[in-house]
């Protein structure tokens, strides 16, 4: 609590009595990107900077929910027969709230207070973190038991739902049931999941690109038509498919005529990946973590090639860092068009990679990254 007693003390200034302090990390994926809403695999860690909330119930069924970081504050009914969107941060936290009840949780009023450190249009799932952290204090504050895969697939829902993202279930699942020190290999359809550590001669570096393209919403939901697209006209050759997780590379070089040249490519990036994630987690866990780095730079090229999802800025900062002697790997993660970029480096040559990036990314785009070196965080819980 001592870390975060100011939010504390904040709530206690807003609302009034005492409050209970919850906390859901941010995540970043080290390879397997647009898998996870293709019933894929996914190999995210969850991140030590997290959003917290301080909360308390109230008698009434009201939510009343605070935001340090925009200064607003937002309420509305738990009973509202028909509850809409606002179209702004609120929405995370209410479309949480309304999924919950509709999955037969009976929640009470409360009053909650948000605070972040997990950086916003990064890539780094600030949205999952907002998510989750609302969940985790809604239940707890109605004493109901917190099922962490239940709460995170309420979460995804209310992405998908109420906020209108068609997300997978990747960003909740991690920040939901990360472990500190360890990689999450996650099944996207069994939700069977494991962990392993991450090698100690080597950093996870995050390097923000400081740009966020408008596409990103849009193309994000777009790139899903195009994959369940893929899905539907390969049923008539392969009728046992339910998803690109059913397909393999051969059946795309057999009946790849039955799909115009953009969604063979995206089913292409997503057929690939979710073998480079298995390849990968296996690397991983036997201690080649070379191998991890040359996955990561495949997949960057097929995320920017097939997939279409990078940017100029993404692309330079991926190919400096190719440059730099200690870095086995690179890559774009998140949904796309900006954001960051995951960076695989040895230990002893952190400081030079951020020194050499950051010099060569400001001469060739203007712009100051910022870099954050990555330890794997918990998942969700109180924090006081």
């Amino acid at each position: 609590m001592g870390a975060r007693n100011p939010l504390i003390e904040r709530f206690r200034q807003n609302f009034g009595g005492e409050a209970r302090l919850y906390r859901a990390p941010g995540r970043v994926n080290l390879i397997g990107e647009h898998t996870d809403y293709n019933d894929g695999f996914v190999l995210p860690a969850a991140l030590e900077q997290c959003t917290w909330i301080a909360a308390a119930a109230r008698p009434e069924p009201r939510l009343r929910v605070g935001s340090l970081r925009t200064g607003e504050t937002r309420e509305f009914a738990l009973d509202d027969p028909d509850p809409r969107p606002r179209g702004d941060w609120s929405d995370y936290v209410r479309g949480v709230a309304v999924m919950l009840e509709r999955d037969g949780c009976r929640l009470t009023g409360a009053d909650m207070l948000i605070d972040s450190d997990v950086p916003v249009g990064a890539g780094l799932s600030s949205s999952a973190a907002l998510e989750v952290a609302s969940g985790f204090a809604l239940l707890d504050g109605a004493g109901q038991a917190i099922d962490l895969t239940r709460l995170a697939l309420a979460c995804q829902r209310a992405e998908n739902e109420f906020v209108g993202m068609r997300c997978g279930v990747m960003d909740q699942f991690a920040s939901c049931r990360g472990a500190r020190d360890r990689v999450l290999l996650l099944d996207c359809r069994s939700l069977e999941f494991r962990l392993s550590p991450v090698d100690p001669s080597v950093r996870l570096v995050i390097c923000n690109s400081m740009v966020h393209h408008e596409l990103a919403g849009s193309e994000y939901n777009r790139r899903r038509e195009q994959c369940e697209d893929g899905v539907a006209r390969l049923k008539a050759v392969l009728p046992g498919i339910r998803a690109l997780r059913d397909v393999t590379s051969a059946d795309l070089a057999r009946h790849g005529a039955l799909l115009s040249d953009v969604v063979f490519r995206r089913c292409r990036h997503v057929v690939t990946e979710d073998d480079r994630v298995q390849r990968a987690a296996a690397a991983l866990e036997a201690g080649r973590v070379g191998e991890v780095g040359r996955m990561m730079q495949e997949s960057h090229v097929s995320m920017r090639d097939d997939y279409e999802i990078s940017c100029r800025e993404i692309d330079i900062l991926v190919e400096l860092a190719g440059r730099v002697e200690g870095v086995l790997g690179a890559r774009m993660t998140g949904g796309g068009f900006g954001g960051c970029t995951i960076n695989l480096v040895r230990v002893d040559a952190v400081d030079r990679f951020a020194d050499e990036l950051g010099r060569g990314y400001k001469e060739a785009t203007g712009i100051t990254p910022q870099f954050l070196v990555c330890r794997p965080g918990d998942g969700a819980g109180i924090a006081a």
